[in-house]
């Protein structure tokens, strides 16, 4: 995908439970609307520990692991959801990972989200607020984690259809 601006590429955003509880979304879209940035997906995930873990696979091996998952499924707030969102546009990966800030709150400059609305626990758990895709290859296996070609206004990635077989939930026909 290119424009006149230049090539754009994609960053998987999320909205972590944190965020949601203390009803910061507003505040951060409207932080992450100063990139310019397009919105191409979004949607409200309840985060299942398989998707966790495969999310955070790379810090398998860390000490923090097990309240990293737990965090990202909420069950240290109230809200156990997480807001998913697509982002695409030139340099979306370095635009929204400056505004994000630092992964420690401490450390995150303060007028970025994670420093002004980021905490560090009693327990030590990094309530950051938002994850932020580090590079073009996470972003890919993230949204691809995230979400279904589908769920995508463009065509981000190489894509098939494929004939599948599968229950799935559909709303009840009311009766008038």
């Amino acid at each position: 995908m290119t424009d006149e601006a230049g090539p754009k590429e994609q960053t998987l955003v999320l909205i972590k439970p944190d965020g949601l509880s203390k009803s910061l979304t507003g505040n951060i879209l409207t932080r992450l609307s100063e990139t310019k940035l397009e919105i191409a997906a979004a949607k409200c995930v309840h985060v299942s520990r398989a998707l966790a873990e495969e999310h955070y696979k790379s810090l398998r091996d860390k000490p923090f692991f097990e309240e990293l998952i737990e965090y990202l499924q909420g069950k240290f707030h109230s809200r156990k959801k997480v807001l998913a969102l697509v982002y695409v546009g030139p340099g979306a990966i370095r635009k929204v990972r400056e505004l994000a800030g630092a992964t420690n709150p401490e450390e995150a400059d303060a007028v970025s989200i994670r420093g002004q609305y980021g905490r560090i626990t009693t327990k030590g758990v990094y309530e950051n607020v938002i994850h932020a895709s580090s590079n073009v290859q996470e972003a890919e296996r993230e949204i691809k984690l995230w979400f279904e070609p589908d769920e995508i206004i463009y065509d981000l990635y190489p894509a098939e259809t494929v004939e599948v077989k599968a229950k799935k939930r559909v709303w009840v026909k009311t009766q008038k």
